[in-house]
């Protein structure tokens, strides 16, 4: 046996040890072996997809409800007062508007001591910038006009033709709804424009206010009422107890010292500023924008620009009969909440410009 024979008999015993001694692991693989990697054959089909199953319908009302869902959120909350109040306007020229907005549009016009009913309070939950969160509604003056579709009008004897008829703020559908008619129920007519008819407003109309420009008339305080002194009872004597004389009780004399009166709440004065009293001169013409304070604007005669909104605050002043016309016009000044540049006049005195 040659030393090749050798040491390759010595190499087969070396193995056959190892496995009796049940040593399982291998040796690394060599990194220089090729893998072996299956590749599709390109021209083999491709295998057909599964069915899908049909969608499970889920009934809405027990779906669960994630955090991650969105949930709706009311605008406005109205909360009916427990009985109508009244409430007086603090200051001049406060805007009635349609709804509950400052992007609404104006209705009437209340004067400083000008008295309307409360019938509700609406908090707005996500306010614009500059807009009031508050709100009441209340019944419109006496002297403010509605509109009404003229179709739904009997012609001949001006009553209401439907079950239920809107009235707007304007001659159009894009106006707020201020009020209904019942079947039946008769208008007088003031004007036509179109389609619809300008009438007198009845008795349940509203419009919108800010509720911090009015003061809410609340119920008086009751009255303070003083508490009877009761007098302990008497000691009872049994026929058994001897009975002592005693010195008799002189009655104490009723208490007069004077009362102090009984002092009110203390509600914080309103401190009206000056009034701003200014003559302008202009072309009279009507507002351009429905959204304005006032139905008319004074213009510059050099530039045409809107210097002034013009509000009438007498009903004896037509100021439609001197549109287009170049006037003087006298009176307080105002700034409203939503147009801080162009002031508003309260007409005390319109004369045509000589």
């Amino acid at each position: 046996m040659n030393m090749k024979q050798w040491m390759s008999l010595t190499a087969l015993l070396a193995a056959g040890l190892t496995t009796a001694r049940g040593d399982t692991q291998l040796p690394p693989a060599s990194t220089n072996a090729p893998v072996a990697i299956p590749v599709a054959s390109t021209n083999a089909p491709a295998p057909k997809p599964k069915a899908s199953a049909a969608p499970k319908k889920i009934n809405a009302a027990s779906k669960p409800v994630t955090k991650d869902a969105p949930m709706a959120v009311k605008k406005s909350e109205a909360v009916p007062l427990l009985a109508p109040e009244p409430a007086v306007a603090r200051q001049n020229h406060i805007n009635i508007r349609g709804q509950a907005s400052i992007n609404s549009e104006v209705i009437a016009h209340l004067k400083k001591g000008d008295r309307v009913t409360a019938l509700e309070e609406i908090t707005l939950h996500k306010p614009k910038t500059d807009e009031p969160a508050k709100w009441l509604r209340v019944s419109l003056p006496t002297n403010v006009a509605v509109w009404v579709h003229a179709t739904f009008i009997d012609p001949a004897s001006k009553t209401v033709v439907p079950k239920k008829l809107n009235l707007r703020a304007g001659p159009g559908e894009n106006y707020s709804v201020l009020g209904r008619l019942e079947k039946g129920a008769a208008v007088r007519d003031l004007e036509t424009k179109g389609d619809w008819m300008k009438i007198e407003a009845p008795t349940n109309v509203f419009g919108f206010v800010a509720s911090h420009l009015m003061q809410r008339e609340a119920a008086p305080p009751p009255t303070i009422t003083e508490i009877a002194e009761v007098k302990p009872p008497t000691a009872v004597v049994t026929p058994t107890t001897p009975v002592v004389p005693t010195t008799p009780v002189v009655p104490t004399p009723p208490d007069v010292t004077p009362k102090p009166p009984v002092v009110p709440l203390f509600i914080e004065p309103i401190i009206e500023p000056s009034r701003r009293i200014v003559s302008r001169q202009g072309l009279l013409k009507g507002s351009v924008s429905i959204q304005a304070p006032a139905y008319f604007e004074l213009r510059a005669l050099d530039t045409g620009k809107t210097i002034n909104y013009v509000h009438a605050a007498s009903t004896n002043l037509v100021l439609k009969n001197f549109k287009g016309l170049t006037v003087i016009v006298t009176g307080e000044e105002l700034l409203d909440e939503r147009w801080p540049n162009t002031p508003v006049i309260t007409v005390d005195d319109l004369q045509p410009a000589p």
